[in-house]
């Protein structure tokens, strides 16, 4: 997800995840390095196609796992991989294996990162997963369609029209997927405006050369913190009592700030509920259609995207359905290749972006409600301007932006048009 996306959680509260349900009988799901990548792999392990995916701003690989189950499901030759970025490694998780974890995080003793370096840009994070993709297609021998869910669509776009020593990304993919997000204005339909021209991106530079190079606009926009990660942990705890107590009074809603408490008590899945999507001033960007508040204060599911899901995911612990710690330099890079051109922002800051017109691999593109139409929009005009042969379009514009992630199967657009854009390929 953008930083556009969360300037509307400013003046409200944030939602974020997705989930994994209970099947019957399951392969193993890995949770494996690949390079300085981690990797969650759902499916069979012996399938002939892999989907990567990469997710948004602050997303990591566990908001994919119940869309993996999905899709795997109904394309049994499909196995789905969800990529963590290499800075995920910083967050501390030990809270989680314990029996207190809000005493771990809610009274300091979890460790931040001492120290940190600027961290990496869109560089690095496209060669770390170039390492995946490589990995996916086992010397050629697998099929390999690579997606991304909002500024993770950016990623793999970019990745796509990215210059490696000599070769051209999509060389390496038989399909792309965008889900929610894209570039070329594709997030222009929810407001806001992208600073990168090569001023602005010359001042967001020096800007992090000063300070801190992770960003805390999420933490600070929801009122959960000062620290980048702030946010990220409360997300966490609310879901891992959500996901173990349910109905249980909530352990967490007398340590909110008052101005995101419901106004009567609820439990734990009342309070997760709550913030994911009945608070006041909730974001369709970063809600789900879930339920409502009971009068008892516990959750009623009656809608697209069951809490259950949202609470499970969210609680990780390991994988997370939250990166805690975003590089501002990332954020810089995915807004200069915005543009899908070599331009001169992209020359100023190394970004590869040469092969834009020569994509020539099938893609997918679906889009919410969120941005009235403008990710479709701009998907077209990228299949317009490059080689790509053919396109399949989506939407339900009934769904907020995470409910392609989350929402239960039988109801979700993006399951029931992606299977047979991925059984075609």
């Amino acid at each position: 997800m953008t930083k556009k996306l969360l300037a509307a959680a400013v003046a409200g509260v944030l939602a974020f995840g997705v989930a994994p349900a209970a099947h019957a009988a399951r392969t193993a799901e890995p949770y494996v390095s690949i390079d300085d990548a981690h990797v969650l792999k759902v499916g069979d392990p012996a399938a002939r196609k892999v989907v990567v995916l990469v997710s948004g701003w602050y997303g990591a690989a566990n908001g994919f796992r119940e869309l993996a189950r999905d899709l795997a499901a109904r394309t049994p030759s499909t196995q789905v991989w969800a990529v963590d970025r290499r800075e995920q490694r910083l967050a501390d998780f030990t809270g989680f294996r314990t029996k207190d974890p809000a005493t771990y995080y809610l009274d300091g003793r979890y460790q931040s990162p001492k120290n940190p370096e600027k961290g990496p840009g869109l560089r690095e994070t496209l060669d770390d997963l170039r390492a995946v993709v490589l990995k996916a297609s086992d010397h050629g021998r697998r099929q390999v369609v690579l997606g991304g869910h909002s500024w993770g669509a950016t990623t793999a776009l970019a990745y796509a029209a990215w210059d490696f020593h000599g070769r051209p990304g999509y060389q390496d993919l038989d399909g792309l997927v965008l889900i929610d997000g894209g570039v070329h204005g594709a997030f222009a339909g929810e407001g806001g405006e992208i600073h990168n021209s090569p001023e602005e991106i010359k001042a967001r530079l020096a800007e992090l050369d000063k300070g801190e190079p992770f960003e805390t606009y999420l933490s600070l926009g929801t009122g959960l913190g000062a620290k980048p990660e702030s946010a990220a942990i409360w997300y966490q705890l609310i879901a891992w009592y959500a996901h173990r107590a349910p109905h249980e009074p909530s352990a967490l809603v007398n340590r909110l700030p008052e101005k995101l408490r419901p106004p009567r008590p609820v439990t734990n899945a009342g309070l997760l509920g709550w913030l994911v999507q009945a608070a006041p001033g909730t974001s369709p960007a970063l809600a789900v259609v879930s339920g409502r508040l009971g009068e008892d204060g516990d959750w009623i599911d009656d809608g697209m995207t069951p809490l259950s899901r949202v609470a499970e995911a969210m609680a990780g612990p390991k994988p997370a359905t939250f990166e805690w710690y975003w590089p501002k330099r990332l954020s810089i890079d995915l807004d200069a290749v915005d543009p899908y051109a070599d331009t001169e922002s992209a020359k100023l800051l190394g970004l590869r972006m040469w092969h834009t017109r020569e994509v020539n691999v099938p893609l997918y593109a679906f889009e919410t409600g969120l941005d009235k139409g403008t990710e479709l929009t701009a998907a077209r005009w990228v299949v317009e301007h490059s080689r790509i042969p053919r396109a399949t379009y989506a939407a339900d514009r009934t769904m907020n932006h995470l409910d392609p992630l989350f929402a239960a199967p039988d109801g979700n657009e993006l399951t029931r048009t992606l299977v047979p854009f991925l059984r075609d390929l």
